[in-house]
């Protein structure tokens, strides 16, 4: 079982219809960036390289029944305890469980028909943490890394912005969150602690009280000075300290950014915001990243675990699981568009995979990877829509059915990174980003 807790602007109809859909390969990645770019500009509204993300990770997989596809018309056993609800768009219901989210329905899209076949932890968590299957089987507890996770590519492409990592996560890493083979400089900047408690601090942010500024940025240029002669037997390109001095200056650009600083200071934010997020760890960390993609970090991991729902599921989604999410997430969503920020924003929250249509012997929901719900907001989505759907009783994915290469392939291609460049490893090999996959429509037109 799992070792953690219990386990960008869019191309418009008209462009997209253009350009060919079905045949994106008659132009080059750089003509379709240019083409969005333009279009984007000419709407006043963001370019891809401009789109910074929030993914949140629910680890252990959160089940679709409770959440954004119901099955009210299913026997007992299968659609479970809860009720559907209307939401904001005409025809769409969510679980009960998902109240407020329901009415901020009208600003996102839920995806109900991405699927695959790895059941387990493991494989399920790289396969959407990276939008590649793993070479091997993966068991539930494995941690595993074969592939650059979407947060350590987006650091590759675009690298430190203003003394700010490209690519935070927080509490902690999932477990294919990390860079592989780009190398350790593009793993996560690790948010750690409680942003809820009065004692909340980020650790490498705040110089030392017995260490000035001035005296910290002099044992600085002494260590910089130190490091130009020349490193004995062995070259800079094959030094392991090369990833050290890496992570040493990002830490002391974050000591030292008065920008970085007053984004984790969640006391300059107004009581109702904070309130309105929940006082909780997850939505006060929700709010923490809405401040951080505000001042430029291309990529955030809101990770919050416990989805590894095998029994209690009802219990879980009643008392914490469904308001924390539903308060939190619907929370990010509003604020984001209250303050002009969606357009420029890509939110997403899934998990490794769903949950099995029958509960079971101890009112829970196992593992189930062919079908999940994925929520999407911003960057140019079309809001208030549903995309593909499963069967009547919600076993597998029967409409527009999509994978998670074409879940990677859309999320690059929101955020400006040509989905299918090769890469090379650290012993030579060629590597694609995204093996195969295409665009999902639908958030595009």
């Amino acid at each position: 079982m799992s070792l953690f807790k219990s386990n960008c602007a869019g191309v418009g109809r008209r462009d997209f219809l253009q350009l060919g859909f079905g045949a994106i390969g008659g132009v080059t990645f750089s003509d379709i960036l240019r083409m969005r770019a333009e279009a984007a500009e000419a709407r006043g509204k963001s370019s891809p390289d401009q789109i910074n993300c929030i993914l949140v990770w629910l680890d252990g997989g959160p089940s679709h029944y409770e959440t954004f596809d119901p099955k009210p018309d299913a026997p007992k056993e299968i659609r479970g305890a809860f009720k559907s609800i209307p939401t904001s768009v005409p025809g769409i219901h969510f679980c009960e469980t998902m109240p407020n989210l329901a009415k901020a329905a009208n600003k996102l899209t839920i995806v109900r028909s991405i699927c695959h076949k790895d059941p387990n932890h493991g494989g399920g968590n790289h396969y959407m943490m990276t939008g590649s299957p793993t070479p091997v089987p993966v068991g539930c507890g494995a941690f595993v890394s074969f592939h650059p996770s979407f947060g350590s590519m987006v650091s590759h492409s675009r690298g430190v912005r203003g003394g700010l990592p490209a690519y935070m996560s927080m509490p902690n890493v999932s477990r294919s969150g990390g860079p592989n083979f780009l190398g350790a400089q593009h793993a996560p900047f690790v948010v750690g602690g409680d942003p809820s408690s009065k004692s909340f601090h980020v650790r490498d942010v705040n110089v030392p009280v017995s260490i000035s500024e001035g005296r910290a940025m002099a044992r600085q240029q002494l260590r910089h000075e130190l490091d130009n002669m020349q490193r004995i037997a062995a070259k800079q390109a094959e030094d392991p300290t090369v990833g050290f001095d890496t992570f040493y200056q990002q830490g002391m650009e974050l000591v030292t950014s008065p920008r970085a600083q007053a984004a984790f200071d969640l006391s300059k934010e107004p009581q109702n915001v904070r309130d309105s997020y929940g006082m909780t760890d997850f939505g006060q960390r929700l709010l923490l990243a809405r401040r951080l993609v505000e001042v430029g970090v291309s990529f955030v991991v809101a990770y919050y675990g416990g989805w590894d729902h095998h029994k209690s599921i009802f219990k879980s989604f009643k008392e914490e699981a469904g308001p924390k999410l539903d308060k939190g997430l619907a929370a990010l969503i509003n604020d984001l568009d209250d303050r002009g920020r969606l357009d420029d924003t890509l939110v997403i929250c899934l998990g490794e995979f769903g949950r099995t249509p029958k509960v079971n012997k101890d009112e829970g929901r196992d593992h189930w990877p062919g079908a999940m719900s994925v929520l999407i907001a911003g960057a140019g989505i079309p809001r208030g829509q549903v995309v593909g759907a499963t069967d009547a009783k919600g076993y597998y994915a029967a409409e527009n059915i999509y994978s998670p290469e074409d879940f990677a392939v859309s999320l690059y291609t929101k955020l400006g990174i040509d989905p299918h460049q090769m890469l090379v490893t650290n012993t030579g090999r060629p590597v694609q980003l995204v093996n195969g996959g295409k665009p999902i429509k639908e958030l595009f037109a």
